[in-house]
């Protein structure tokens, strides 16, 4: 999808309602992007899971933001920038481009954090590792079955070492991650799911009963 149509399609949403879904995106960095507009319009991060085929595509939800020095940012955002979506400048992007101005590369670096942070979630949570060592005890079954030992007893390490290893790797990533959105000041919480969330200072997580409206 072109830059244009992607902050228009960004910009129609948020006219219209109080959540805006961003993506799907192949690219975690143009998620990333879009995600510091719309919080120019006084829309806030929620989530990003991955969807798609094999995961590959990394979807944003983001809610209204009610607070008064919102809806002041989203007035300033659009007298500045009156022919965003249209041809005109998009607030901290590079013209034509989903590209950072150097004035948003911070902001936008942290959005790109907080989309990876959310979305390996899927990637090295409980579940997948629990589905790994299911795949590492059924194939040295299965060679084991088609008379085939030694493979069953390397070909079970190998997956085992490869899988696990990944495993690390991811857990190792997604920590250099929270420690980079701590160290910018963003708060570590969990939600009522257990899942480990970043906020930022004074932001709440979405409510429980309506899932992307400002907690109380």
């Amino acid at each position: 999808m072109s830059v244009e149509r992607s902050v228009a399609q960004t910009l129609g949403q948020i006219a219209r309602q109080d959540v805006v879904q961003i993506g799907p995106e192949t690219s975690v960095a143009r998620a990333a992007a879009l995600v510091h507009v719309a919080e120019q319009y006084g829309f806030d991060y929620a989530e990003a899971r991955r969807t798609g085929h094999k995961n590959a595509l990394v979807l944003v939800l983001m809610y209204r933001d009610p607070r008064p020095e919102a809806r002041a940012r989203e007035a300033a955002t659009i007298a500045a920038h009156p022919q965003a979506g249209n041809g005109g400048t998009v607030p901290g992007m590079r013209p034509g481009t989903l590209k950072p101005l150097p004035e948003a590369e911070e902001a936008v670096a942290r959005a790109k954090d907080r989309i990876a942070y959310d979305a390996m979630a899927q990637v090295v949570g409980k579940k997948q590792q629990l589905m790994a060592a299911g795949y590492c005890v059924v194939l040295p079954i299965v060679l084991l079955v088609a008379g085939m030992p030694l493979g069953a007893l390397f070909g079970g390490a190998a997956l085992a070492a490869f899988v696990f290893g990944g495993f690390k790797m991811g857990a190792v990533r997604r920590e250099r991650i929270a420690r980079r959105l701590i160290d910018a000041g963003f708060v570590a919480v969990r939600d009522v799911h257990g899942r480990a969330r970043f906020l930022r200072p004074g932001q709440q997580l979405p409510g429980h009963a309506n899932p992307f409206a400002v907690g109380s």
